[in-house]
């Protein structure tokens, strides 16, 4: 198994941080912690779930106290759910009772969830403090990267939120030989949305190595974490605050987040829901006369992965399309998409009308 530890840094001028993807990179966290200049002086606080606590919450705690931190702990609930202002005010009252203070940092060890919840909270305590994430899931190398922090509302996903940078991201891919299949399947959405919007080359890799990537083949994982990564750096580097290019990384995002807010943040995964979304975007891109093969090779690359390519037919369309009308890209009575205009290429379409986006998903319902 090779330990090397691959760098790649977000350049955001002083706000820059270092992405360290590597098997077994938690091992080196307290050096890691040292070189960063988060000092054992004041505490920490560490924010997890009750499954990844039970996996890998005792080692992470024996390091960290090993080399003199003191640390809290806060242990949501699994899922989309403990993305609430509820539970924020928890995690804000375990902060107090731990003694953090402005030069306390949060850390997130967790997917997707855990990562926007602590840095949101982190956005928000003492006015701003440091935080690392600590991703544990494949769909959080997105997720992970970019400091998009946020917490939910019943109307809307993510609505309540902050740009907030993390000062690293310490990402290791063993960790990720405990997820669940459907994690690992729901995950790998978000992997291949990289390539559908940035590299068609990449797109064939993910295609012909999908058995290699759903068995968590070491070596294939970090390349395909690596890459994801890069894409992400790239694109906040140019664009933190998404006032363009950023925008891109929303392929799917729209029509997801709305199946997510309609299913009550339960039924579907988050990458399950981003799934069908692209699948949305592709059957829009051809209705807007880009090549049919679009949505070929978009269903079939997520049907590889195990993914949902279809919405259920009980699902309302007008539900849906008011949680879309909810949606941050919803401007001025049209809804901005991001619509793949080749396989590895998209482009930012700031009119798509409402009439065409319910036609899409009425025909997501067909799909099969």
């Amino acid at each position: 198994m090779s330990d090397q530890m691959n760098v790649l840094q977000v350049d955001l001028g002083e706000r820059s941080y270092p992405i360290r993807i590597g098997w077994d990179a938690t091992s080196e966290l307290v050096k890691v912690f040292e070189e960063s200049g988060i000092r054992n002086t004041s505490p920490l606080l560490i924010v997890t779930d009750r499954n990844v606590a039970k996996l890998h919450l005792e080692r992470i705690e024996d390091l960290l106290r090993d080399g003199g931190y003191r640390t809290g702990v806060f242990v949501a609930e699994p899922g989309e759910q403990s993305k609430s202002l509820q539970v924020l005010e928890q995690i804000v009252g375990m902060a107090l009772e731990s003694g953090l203070d402005r030069n306390s940092v949060f850390i997130a060890l967790g997917g997707g969830v855990i990562g926007d919840l602590t840095g949101y909270a982190a956005a928000s305590y003492m006015r701003g403090v440091r935080f690392v994430q600590i991703p544990t899931t494949i769909l959080a190398h997105d997720s992970s990267v970019g400091g998009k922090v946020a917490v939910n509302h019943p109307m809307a996903k993510n609505v309540i939120g902050a740009f907030y940078q993390p000062e690293l991201v310490l990402f290791d891919i063993k960790l990720l030989q405990s997820l669940p299949p459907r994690d690992v399947r729901s995950g790998f959405a978000e992997v291949v949305k990289h390539g559908l919007i940035w590299d068609a080359q990449f797109t064939s890799w993910c295609h012909d190595n999908a058995e290699r990537l759903l068995s968590l083949d070491s070596a294939a994982l970090a390349e395909a974490i690596y890459f994801g990564c890069r894409v992400k750096a790239q694109v906040v580097s140019e664009d933190e605050r998404e006032h363009g290019l950023r925008a891109i990384l929303n392929l799917g995002h729209t029509i997801g987040h709305a199946i997510e807010a309609v299913a009550g943040y339960g039924e579907f995964l988050h990458g399950e829901a981003i799934a069908i979304g692209m699948v949305g975007a592709a059957l829009l891109a051809v209705r807007l006369g880009h090549p049919q093969e679009i949505h070929t090779v978009t269903k079939r690359l997520l049907e590889r992965f195990q993914l949902p390519v279809q919405l259920p037919g009980g699902y309302d369309t007008d539900a849906i399309m008011s949680a879309m009308m909810h949606d941050k890209k919803f401007k001025d009575g049209k809804m901005v998409f991001i619509i793949p205009t080749a396989i590895g290429k998209v482009e930012i379409n700031k009119q798509v009308s409402a009439e065409l986006v319910r036609a899409v998903v009425e025909e997501l319902k067909g799909e099969s």
